[in-house]
Protein backbone atom coordinates (compact mmCIF):
# COMPACT_ATOMS: atom_id res chain seq x y z
CA UNK A 1 0.00 0.00 0.00
CA UNK A 2 3.22 2.40 -0.13
CA UNK A 3 1.63 4.31 -3.48
CA UNK A 4 -1.54 4.70 -1.75
CA UNK A 5 -0.46 6.23 0.88
CA UNK A 6 1.86 8.46 -0.94
CA UNK A 7 -1.11 9.45 -3.09
CA UNK A 8 -3.29 10.53 0.03
CA UNK A 9 -1.12 12.61 1.09
CA UNK A 10 -0.53 14.16 -1.78
CA UNK A 11 -4.23 14.20 -2.06
CA UNK A 12 -4.44 16.18 1.14
CA UNK A 13 -1.33 18.55 0.47
CA UNK A 14 -3.39 19.79 -2.66
CA UNK A 15 -6.66 20.15 -0.99
CA UNK A 16 -5.52 22.56 1.92
CA UNK A 17 -3.11 24.25 -0.55
CA UNK A 18 -6.12 25.16 -2.76
CA UNK A 19 -9.01 24.65 -0.21
CA UNK A 20 -10.55 22.20 -2.25
CA UNK A 21 -12.13 21.17 0.63
CA UNK A 22 -14.16 24.52 1.18
CA UNK A 23 -14.73 25.00 -2.55
CA UNK A 24 -16.39 21.77 -2.74
CA UNK A 25 -18.93 22.31 0.35
CA UNK A 26 -19.17 25.80 -1.24
CA UNK A 27 -20.63 24.37 -4.22
CA UNK A 28 -23.08 21.47 -1.93
CA UNK A 29 -24.20 24.59 -0.60
CA UNK A 30 -25.32 26.68 -3.70
CA UNK A 31 -22.68 29.34 -3.29
CA UNK A 32 -20.25 30.32 -6.61
CA UNK A 33 -17.73 32.40 -4.87
CA UNK A 34 -14.18 32.26 -7.10
CA UNK A 35 -12.80 34.57 -5.10
CA UNK A 36 -12.93 33.48 -1.78
CA UNK A 37 -11.03 30.21 -2.29
CA UNK A 38 -7.52 31.87 -2.89
CA UNK A 39 -4.94 29.21 -2.58
CA UNK A 40 -0.90 28.70 -3.19
CA UNK A 41 0.91 26.61 -5.46
CA UNK A 42 3.48 23.36 -4.25
CA UNK A 43 5.79 24.65 -7.12
CA UNK A 44 8.76 26.41 -5.42
CA UNK A 45 7.88 25.12 -1.71
CA UNK A 46 10.14 23.64 0.43
CA UNK A 47 8.49 20.28 1.35
CA UNK A 48 10.34 18.53 4.70
CA UNK A 49 9.22 14.85 5.15
CA UNK A 50 10.07 13.38 8.16
CA UNK A 51 10.91 9.66 7.46
CA UNK A 52 12.31 8.76 4.17
CA UNK A 53 11.48 4.89 4.03
CA UNK A 54 9.07 3.54 1.52
CA UNK A 55 6.30 6.20 1.33
CA UNK A 56 8.36 9.00 2.19
CA UNK A 57 10.49 8.27 -0.66
CA UNK A 58 7.09 7.90 -3.51
CA UNK A 59 6.17 11.92 -1.78
CA UNK A 60 9.68 13.11 -2.20
CA UNK A 61 9.80 11.98 -5.55
CA UNK A 62 6.22 13.66 -6.48
CA UNK A 63 6.67 16.90 -4.49
CA UNK A 64 9.87 17.02 -6.49
CA UNK A 65 7.95 16.54 -9.96
CA UNK A 66 5.88 19.38 -8.72
CA UNK A 67 8.55 21.67 -8.40
CA UNK A 68 9.25 21.51 -5.09
CA UNK A 69 12.10 21.45 -2.79
CA UNK A 70 12.39 18.37 -0.92
CA UNK A 71 13.92 18.01 2.07
CA UNK A 72 14.22 15.28 4.95
CA UNK A 73 15.00 14.73 8.17
CA UNK A 74 15.28 10.69 8.83
CA UNK A 75 18.33 9.35 11.00
CA UNK A 76 18.17 5.52 10.32
CA UNK A 77 18.56 6.12 6.51
CA UNK A 78 22.24 6.77 4.89
CA UNK A 79 22.77 9.72 2.57
CA UNK A 80 23.19 7.45 -0.42
CA UNK A 81 19.53 7.56 -0.54
CA UNK A 82 18.88 10.88 -0.30
CA UNK A 83 21.12 12.11 -2.80
CA UNK A 84 19.98 9.23 -5.56
CA UNK A 85 16.16 10.96 -4.54
CA UNK A 86 17.53 14.97 -4.85
CA UNK A 87 16.30 15.02 -1.56
CA UNK A 88 18.84 17.00 0.88
CA UNK A 89 19.11 15.11 4.36
CA UNK A 90 18.96 17.54 7.38
CA UNK A 91 21.08 16.75 11.01
CA UNK A 92 17.73 17.39 13.14
CA UNK A 93 14.23 17.65 13.04
CA UNK A 94 14.31 21.25 14.87
CA UNK A 95 16.27 22.09 11.58
CA UNK A 96 13.56 20.70 8.76
CA UNK A 97 10.73 22.34 10.81
CA UNK A 98 12.34 25.22 10.74
CA UNK A 99 12.80 25.49 6.97
CA UNK A 100 9.81 23.66 5.87
CA UNK A 101 6.91 25.29 4.07
CA UNK A 102 4.95 21.87 4.10
CA UNK A 103 5.52 19.41 6.53
CA UNK A 104 4.53 15.50 5.91
CA UNK A 105 5.17 13.00 8.65
CA UNK A 106 6.45 9.75 7.32
CA UNK A 107 7.28 7.88 10.37
CA UNK A 108 6.44 4.87 12.68
CA UNK A 109 5.15 5.17 16.13
CA UNK A 110 7.52 3.98 18.29
CA UNK A 111 8.34 4.87 21.61
CA UNK A 112 11.14 7.72 20.05
CA UNK A 113 8.58 8.95 18.17
CA UNK A 114 5.70 9.62 20.05
CA UNK A 115 4.20 12.65 20.76
CA UNK A 116 7.57 14.09 18.94
CA UNK A 117 5.70 16.79 17.60
CA UNK A 118 4.66 18.62 20.46
CA UNK A 119 4.04 22.44 21.39
CA UNK A 120 8.02 23.44 20.66
CA UNK A 121 8.09 22.00 17.26
CA UNK A 122 4.90 23.72 16.75
CA UNK A 123 6.35 26.98 17.91
CA UNK A 124 9.33 26.56 15.89
CA UNK A 125 7.57 26.08 12.27
CA UNK A 126 7.11 29.04 10.19
CA UNK A 127 3.67 30.81 10.18
CA UNK A 128 1.54 29.74 7.56
CA UNK A 129 2.57 26.32 7.75
CA UNK A 130 1.05 23.30 6.08
CA UNK A 131 0.97 20.22 7.70
CA UNK A 132 0.13 16.94 7.04
CA UNK A 133 0.01 13.36 8.86
CA UNK A 134 -0.87 10.90 7.08
CA UNK A 135 1.20 8.15 8.79
CA UNK A 136 0.69 7.28 12.08
CA UNK A 137 -1.82 8.96 15.02
CA UNK A 138 0.05 9.40 18.00
CA UNK A 139 3.43 11.07 16.42
CA UNK A 140 1.67 14.61 17.06
CA UNK A 141 0.63 16.09 20.29
CA UNK A 142 -2.79 16.23 19.11
CA UNK A 143 -3.51 18.99 22.15
CA UNK A 144 -0.40 21.00 20.86
CA UNK A 145 -1.59 20.62 17.53
CA UNK A 146 -5.21 21.69 18.39
CA UNK A 147 -3.38 24.93 19.94
CA UNK A 148 -1.43 25.82 17.07
CA UNK A 149 -4.88 26.03 14.68
CA UNK A 150 -6.73 28.15 17.50
CA UNK A 151 -3.41 30.84 17.06
CA UNK A 152 -3.66 30.71 13.76
CA UNK A 153 -0.09 28.99 13.27
CA UNK A 154 -1.12 26.63 10.50
CA UNK A 155 -2.49 27.73 7.32
CA UNK A 156 -3.57 24.12 6.29
CA UNK A 157 -3.77 21.06 7.97
CA UNK A 158 -4.25 17.60 6.60
CA UNK A 159 -5.15 14.48 8.88
CA UNK A 160 -5.85 10.87 7.33
CA UNK A 161 -5.03 9.15 10.90
CA UNK A 162 -5.24 9.76 14.82
CA UNK A 163 -4.13 8.86 18.36
CA UNK A 164 -7.57 7.19 18.73
CA UNK A 165 -9.34 5.78 15.60
CA UNK A 166 -12.55 7.06 15.72
CA UNK A 167 -11.76 10.18 16.87
CA UNK A 168 -12.94 10.69 20.35
CA UNK A 169 -14.13 14.54 21.46
CA UNK A 170 -10.66 15.92 22.51
CA UNK A 171 -9.95 15.09 19.05
CA UNK A 172 -12.63 16.15 17.15
CA UNK A 173 -12.30 20.15 18.41
CA UNK A 174 -9.51 19.96 15.54
CA UNK A 175 -12.13 19.27 13.08
CA UNK A 176 -13.89 23.07 14.05
CA UNK A 177 -11.38 24.78 12.00
CA UNK A 178 -12.05 25.57 8.33
CA UNK A 179 -8.61 24.74 6.98
CA UNK A 180 -8.54 21.10 8.07
CA UNK A 181 -8.82 18.63 5.53
CA UNK A 182 -9.89 15.17 7.22
CA UNK A 183 -10.11 10.98 5.85
CA UNK A 184 -10.82 8.09 8.08
CA UNK A 185 -7.41 6.03 8.07
CA UNK A 186 -7.84 5.28 4.12
CA UNK A 187 -4.71 5.65 2.85
CA UNK A 188 -4.71 1.92 1.74
CA UNK A 189 -8.16 2.10 0.74
CA UNK A 190 -7.22 1.91 -3.17
CA UNK A 191 -8.45 -1.49 -5.68
CA UNK A 192 -4.95 -1.82 -6.73
CA UNK A 193 -3.26 -1.94 -3.02
CA UNK A 194 -5.79 -4.50 -2.48
CA UNK A 195 -4.84 -6.26 -5.74
CA UNK A 196 -1.08 -5.64 -4.21
CA UNK A 197 -1.68 -7.46 -1.67
CA UNK A 198 -3.21 -10.57 -2.66
CA UNK A 199 -0.96 -10.49 -5.92
CA UNK A 200 2.19 -10.50 -3.61
CA UNK A 201 0.67 -13.36 -1.19
CA UNK A 202 0.34 -15.74 -4.45
CA UNK A 203 3.62 -14.90 -5.90
CA UNK A 204 5.17 -15.85 -1.92
CA UNK A 205 3.35 -19.38 -2.03
CA UNK A 206 4.41 -19.85 -5.72
CA UNK A 207 7.74 -18.94 -4.15
CA UNK A 208 7.57 -21.39 -1.42
CA UNK A 209 6.20 -24.26 -3.28
CA UNK A 210 9.45 -23.81 -5.46
CA UNK A 211 11.69 -24.02 -2.41
CA UNK A 212 12.92 -19.97 -3.12
CA UNK A 213 13.61 -17.59 0.03
CA UNK A 214 10.07 -16.17 1.24
CA UNK A 215 11.35 -12.91 3.00
CA UNK A 216 7.78 -12.70 4.67
CA UNK A 217 8.48 -16.84 5.82
CA UNK A 218 7.45 -16.68 9.77
CA UNK A 219 9.94 -19.95 9.70
CA UNK A 220 13.71 -19.62 9.57
CA UNK A 221 15.75 -20.28 6.59
CA UNK A 222 18.08 -22.36 9.50
CA UNK A 223 17.40 -24.92 11.98
CA UNK A 224 18.45 -24.42 15.51
CA UNK A 225 17.04 -28.50 16.52
CA UNK A 226 20.49 -29.27 18.12
CA UNK A 227 21.50 -27.74 21.16
CA UNK A 228 18.64 -24.70 20.99
CA UNK A 229 18.10 -25.00 24.88
CA UNK A 230 21.96 -23.85 25.15
CA UNK A 231 22.15 -20.96 22.66
CA UNK A 232 18.43 -19.41 23.47
CA UNK A 233 20.08 -17.16 25.89
CA UNK A 234 22.16 -16.39 23.27
CA UNK A 235 19.63 -15.55 20.85
CA UNK A 236 17.83 -13.60 23.75
CA UNK A 237 20.84 -11.85 23.73
CA UNK A 238 21.41 -10.84 20.70
CA UNK A 239 18.03 -9.17 20.37
CA UNK A 240 19.18 -7.56 23.45
CA UNK A 241 22.03 -6.34 21.91
CA UNK A 242 19.96 -4.60 19.34
CA UNK A 243 17.91 -2.81 21.14
CA UNK A 244 20.12 -1.24 23.43
CA UNK A 245 22.25 -0.44 20.46
CA UNK A 246 19.64 1.79 18.82
CA UNK A 247 18.35 2.94 21.68
CA UNK A 248 21.16 4.00 23.13
CA UNK A 249 23.42 5.37 19.95
CA UNK A 250 20.67 5.89 17.65
CA UNK A 251 21.50 7.08 14.60
CA UNK A 252 22.25 5.74 11.29
CA UNK A 253 25.15 3.08 10.59
CA UNK A 254 26.36 2.13 7.52
CA UNK A 255 28.51 -0.89 8.52
CA UNK A 256 27.85 -3.71 11.72
CA UNK A 257 30.28 -5.90 12.53
CA UNK A 258 28.80 -8.82 14.28
CA UNK A 259 31.64 -11.18 15.98
CA UNK A 260 30.55 -14.37 17.11
CA UNK A 261 33.41 -15.71 19.84
CA UNK A 262 33.27 -19.66 21.67
CA UNK A 263 31.43 -22.73 20.71
CA UNK A 264 28.39 -20.78 19.68
CA UNK A 265 29.98 -19.54 16.92
CA UNK A 266 28.51 -22.36 14.80
CA UNK A 267 25.24 -20.88 15.00
CA UNK A 268 26.06 -17.01 13.79
CA UNK A 269 23.33 -16.90 11.33
CA UNK A 270 20.84 -17.20 13.67
CA UNK A 271 22.59 -15.25 16.01
CA UNK A 272 22.85 -12.26 13.56
CA UNK A 273 19.25 -12.17 12.78
CA UNK A 274 17.96 -12.10 15.69
CA UNK A 275 20.33 -9.19 16.55
CA UNK A 276 19.01 -7.39 13.50
CA UNK A 277 15.06 -7.52 14.73
CA UNK A 278 16.26 -6.39 18.20
CA UNK A 279 18.43 -3.45 15.84
CA UNK A 280 15.50 -2.52 13.97
CA UNK A 281 12.47 -2.76 15.35
CA UNK A 282 12.41 0.18 17.76
CA UNK A 283 12.33 2.48 14.73
CA UNK A 284 9.56 0.38 12.98
CA UNK A 285 5.92 -0.10 13.58
CA UNK A 286 5.95 -2.39 10.75
CA UNK A 287 6.42 -5.89 11.72
CA UNK A 288 10.47 -6.79 11.92
CA UNK A 289 11.20 -10.31 12.48
CA UNK A 290 14.00 -13.15 12.13
CA UNK A 291 13.19 -13.46 8.29
CA UNK A 292 12.97 -10.24 6.96
CA UNK A 293 15.22 -8.47 8.88
CA UNK A 294 18.59 -8.90 6.70
CA UNK A 295 16.16 -7.73 3.84
CA UNK A 296 15.22 -4.61 5.53
CA UNK A 297 19.16 -3.71 6.57
CA UNK A 298 19.87 -3.89 3.39
CA UNK A 299 17.24 -1.90 2.04
CA UNK A 300 17.71 0.98 4.88
CA UNK A 301 21.98 0.32 2.88
CA UNK A 302 23.51 -1.18 6.11
CA UNK A 303 26.44 -3.59 5.13
CA UNK A 304 26.36 -6.66 7.73
CA UNK A 305 30.12 -7.77 8.17
CA UNK A 306 29.74 -11.21 10.37
CA UNK A 307 33.10 -13.23 12.25
CA UNK A 308 33.90 -15.67 14.33
CA UNK A 309 36.65 -16.54 16.81
CA UNK A 310 37.68 -18.86 19.41
CA UNK A 311 37.09 -18.23 23.32
CA UNK A 312 38.12 -14.63 24.27
CA UNK A 313 37.75 -11.83 25.80
CA UNK A 314 37.83 -13.37 28.77
CA UNK A 315 34.22 -15.17 28.55
CA UNK A 316 33.56 -18.71 27.09
CA UNK A 317 31.04 -17.06 24.63
CA UNK A 318 31.17 -13.77 23.80
CA UNK A 319 29.19 -11.35 21.47
CA UNK A 320 30.55 -8.42 19.61
CA UNK A 321 29.09 -6.22 17.70
CA UNK A 322 30.76 -2.83 16.47
CA UNK A 323 28.57 0.04 14.46
CA UNK A 324 30.16 2.55 12.57
CA UNK A 325 29.24 5.54 11.07
CA UNK A 326 30.53 8.31 8.77
CA UNK A 327 31.70 10.06 12.41
CA UNK A 328 31.82 7.55 15.00
CA UNK A 329 32.00 4.01 16.18
CA UNK A 330 30.16 2.44 18.76
CA UNK A 331 30.35 -0.80 20.72
CA UNK A 332 28.35 -2.79 22.85
CA UNK A 333 28.63 -6.75 23.27
CA UNK A 334 27.60 -9.70 25.90
CA UNK A 335 27.44 -13.17 27.09
CA UNK A 336 25.31 -15.28 29.11
CA UNK A 337 26.28 -16.66 32.46
CA UNK A 338 25.42 -20.51 33.58
CA UNK A 339 24.19 -20.17 29.66
CA UNK A 340 20.60 -18.89 30.70
CA UNK A 341 21.52 -15.40 32.00
CA UNK A 342 22.39 -12.80 29.06
CA UNK A 343 24.15 -9.87 30.18
CA UNK A 344 25.48 -6.69 28.75
CA UNK A 345 29.26 -6.95 29.78
CA UNK A 346 30.80 -4.17 27.39
CA UNK A 347 29.58 -0.46 25.90
CA UNK A 348 32.15 1.20 23.98
CA UNK A 349 35.42 0.75 25.99
CA UNK A 350 33.78 0.78 29.86
CA UNK A 351 33.59 -3.22 31.04
CA UNK A 352 29.58 -3.19 32.79
CA UNK A 353 27.02 -5.70 33.67
CA UNK A 354 23.82 -4.99 32.78
CA UNK A 355 20.92 -7.25 33.28
CA UNK A 356 19.26 -6.08 29.64
CA UNK A 357 15.34 -6.07 30.62
CA UNK A 358 13.29 -3.16 32.29
CA UNK A 359 13.80 0.31 32.26
CA UNK A 360 17.53 1.43 32.87
CA UNK A 361 18.82 4.63 32.72
CA UNK A 362 22.74 5.23 30.91
CA UNK A 363 24.75 8.01 31.34
CA UNK A 364 28.12 9.14 31.04
CA UNK A 365 29.58 11.47 34.12
CA UNK A 366 32.89 12.84 35.06
CA UNK A 367 34.30 10.48 37.91
CA UNK A 368 34.01 12.80 40.20
CA UNK A 369 32.07 12.44 43.77
CA UNK A 370 28.04 13.18 43.99
CA UNK A 371 26.82 12.39 40.95
CA UNK A 372 25.13 9.26 42.01
CA UNK A 373 23.43 11.14 44.99
CA UNK A 374 22.09 13.84 42.70
CA UNK A 375 20.82 11.36 40.36
CA UNK A 376 18.63 9.53 43.38
CA UNK A 377 17.73 12.88 44.64
CA UNK A 378 16.13 13.97 41.39
CA UNK A 379 14.68 9.81 41.13
CA UNK A 380 13.37 10.33 44.61
CA UNK A 381 11.60 13.48 43.97
CA UNK A 382 9.77 11.75 41.64
CA UNK A 383 8.94 8.42 43.53
CA UNK A 384 11.21 6.55 41.23
CA UNK A 385 12.72 4.25 42.54
CA UNK A 386 16.47 1.95 41.99
CA UNK A 387 16.51 -1.43 41.55
CA UNK A 388 19.52 -1.89 40.64
CA UNK A 389 23.18 -0.30 39.97
CA UNK A 390 26.29 -0.80 37.64
CA UNK A 391 29.16 1.36 37.24
CA UNK A 392 32.19 1.31 34.94
CA UNK A 393 35.72 3.39 34.16
CA UNK A 394 38.59 3.36 32.49
CA UNK A 395 40.55 5.77 34.87
CA UNK A 396 39.86 6.97 38.59
CA UNK A 397 38.64 10.70 38.32
CA UNK A 398 37.97 11.05 34.30
CA UNK A 399 34.95 9.53 32.38
CA UNK A 400 32.71 6.92 33.93
CA UNK A 401 29.43 5.02 32.63
CA UNK A 402 26.89 4.10 34.78
CA UNK A 403 23.53 1.99 34.23
CA UNK A 404 20.59 2.42 36.64
CA UNK A 405 18.10 0.08 36.25
CA UNK A 406 14.02 1.51 36.98
CA UNK A 407 11.38 0.29 38.33
CA UNK A 408 9.57 2.88 36.13
CA UNK A 409 9.46 4.53 32.89
CA UNK A 410 11.09 8.48 33.16
CA UNK A 411 9.18 11.09 31.05
CA UNK A 412 10.92 13.80 28.92
CA UNK A 413 10.95 16.37 32.17
CA UNK A 414 12.64 14.04 34.03
CA UNK A 415 15.28 13.69 32.06
CA UNK A 416 15.86 17.51 31.39
CA UNK A 417 16.10 17.81 34.97
CA UNK A 418 18.65 14.68 35.08
CA UNK A 419 20.36 16.36 31.93
CA UNK A 420 20.85 19.39 34.29
CA UNK A 421 23.48 18.13 36.51
CA UNK A 422 26.67 20.08 36.00
CA UNK A 423 28.56 16.51 35.88
CA UNK A 424 26.60 14.27 33.32
CA UNK A 425 27.65 14.24 29.82
CA UNK A 426 24.95 12.29 28.57
CA UNK A 427 21.87 10.38 29.66
CA UNK A 428 19.90 7.73 27.42
CA UNK A 429 16.96 5.85 28.80
CA UNK A 430 16.58 2.16 27.60
CA UNK A 431 13.56 0.10 27.82
CA UNK A 432 14.22 -3.68 26.69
Amino acid sequence: NTIGAAEITMAHIYAVLRRLHLAHQSMLEGQWDRKRFMGEELDGKVVGIIGLGNVGSQVAIRCKAAGSKVIAYDPYIPREKGDRLGVELVDTLHELIKRSDIITLHCPLTEETKNMIGKKEFELMKKGVYFINCARGGIVDEDALYEALKEGKIAGLGLDVYSKEPPDDRIRRIFEFPNVSLSPHIGANTYESQDNVAIKIAQYVIAALKGQFVEVAVNAPFTITEGFENIKAYLELAEKLGSFLTQYAGGHFREINVEVRGTIKEHIEPIVAFFLKGYLSPVLDTPVNIINAPFIAKERGINIVKSTREAGLNFKEFIKITAKAEDREVIVGGTAFYEKLPRIMLVDNYWIDIEPSGVILMFENRDVPGVIGKLGTILARHNINIAGFRLGRLEKGKIALGALQLDDKLNEAILEEIHQIPEIIKAKQVIL
